[in-house]
């Protein structure tokens, strides 16, 4: 169902090579932060924060985790802590803690503000990002210091879905954390899905669907269980105007 929405995820056999290239590097006594770019598919980098761990003893390996930013211009530097609303940065305090994080941009925005969605092969933004972020975690999972067995997605916002819709495609991610990120397609706004239909979104729920929750062939309740048995964690704070608490408490027995 979401992938007639989103389109279907292009087959990832024959994968190009990462060809990972630094830009930028910045240390802090903790953590080396770089700023990379990698080949996602023929034709298109993502750019993106990569923060390595300082102090590993020989051999060891640590958790790798995908840091996955809010709406907002400064895209990535958001989660490295760089914008004026606080909390925002745990990309940064991740690496603090000592996980290998990275953070890549968001298709329209940071250093992929120009990122043309009418000329790529993809149905939606929503599924090209998701594309986007299963090759950052090819890419974590190429490095050495990485746990294979421990990935982990986290999100505010359009990070806080887009992590729920990664794990749905990627069982090699075992937690999944979700922060204002979700709720039922009826409690968006009262079931208006408007602001779900952008070139960077599902643009299908408008031109397909008619903005009706109850023809959009797919629904949260499904998504977050689809996510089994990975871990799951959803943070509803009770402000939240996109995505009200309410509706995630009204989900969250159907999905258990």
């Amino acid at each position: 169902g979401f992938e007639e929405v989103a389109g279907p995820l292009p087959s990832r056999d024959n994968l190009p090579d990462l060809d990972v290239r630094v830009t930028e590097t910045v240390d802090t006594d903790s953590y080396t932060r770089e700023t990379i770019t990698f080949v996602s598919e023929p034709g298109d980098r993502t750019p993106a924060f990569l923060y390595l761990p300082k102090n590993l003893t020989p051999g060891e390996k640590r958790p790798g985790i995908l840091a996955l930013h809010p709406t907002g211009a400064l895209g990535k530097k958001i989660v490295d802590g760089q914008s004026k609303r606080p909390n925002r940065g745990y990309a940064r305090e991740l690496a603090e803690r000592g996980y290998v994080v990275i953070a890549p941009d968001y298709p329209s925005f940071g250093d992929s503000a120009d990122y043309d969605f009418a000329a790529d092969r993809y149905e939606s933004g929503a599924m090209k990002a998701i594309w986007n972020h299963l090759r950052s975690v090819d890419l974590l999972l190429s490095r050495a210091e990485v746990d294979p067995e421990k990935i982990a997605v986290i999100g505010h916002s359009l990070g806080g879905h887009n992590a729920i819709f990664t794990g749905l495609f990627d069982e090699r991610i075992k937690v999944v954390v979700s922060s204002c990120g979700w709720n039922p397609l009826h409690d968006y706004y009262g079931g208006d899905l408007k602001g779900w239909t952008s070139d960077r979104y599902f643009p299908a729920i408008r031109d397909r669907y008619s903005l009706d929750p109850d023809k959009v062939p797919f629904d949260f309740y499904e998504l977050v269980a689809a996510l089994a048995p990975a871990a799951f964690f959803s943070n509803s704070p009770l402000h939240d105007s996109n995505f009200d608490w309410r509706g995630v408490e009204k989900a969250a027995p159907k999905i258990r």
